[in-house]
């Protein structure tokens, strides 16, 4: 099983950029899946991006063409490159993996208008 821990939230006005980023404990090279998640004040937790060890990668439609998920397998790493940023992306933003099931603490993303 490996930690993971969150960084790179912050408040950013409407239009800005903000990259998430998701550290491991131990080696992510063998989890096959890594997404990030969000979670608005008031509303589930939604599937923001995925992506799979291969590269392949997945979006939600609401952040299609607007963020980016990638990840380093040497430095253990998941990032969320979100640009264009709206205020309806104001959230905690949570990396999970989806062979052991870890969450991370969250980081608060905050966008205004």
């Amino acid at each position: 099983q490996v930690q993971l821990v969150e960084s790179g939230g912050g408040l950013v006005q409407a239009g800005g950029s903000l990259t998430l980023s998701c550290a491991a404990s131990g080696s992510i090279f063998s989890i096959n899946i890594m997404g990030w998640y969000r979670q608005a004040p008031g509303k589930q937790r939604e599937l923001v991006a995925s992506i799979r060890r291969d590269g392949v990668t997945y979006y939600a439609d609401s952040v299609k063409g607007r963020f980016t998920i990638s990840r380093d397998n040497i430095k253990n790493k998941v990032y969320l490159q979100m640009n264009s940023l709206k205020p309806e992306d104001t959230a905690v933003y949570y990396c999970h993996d989806f062979v052991f099931g870890s969450w991370g603490q969250g980081t608060q993303v905050t966008v205004s208008s």
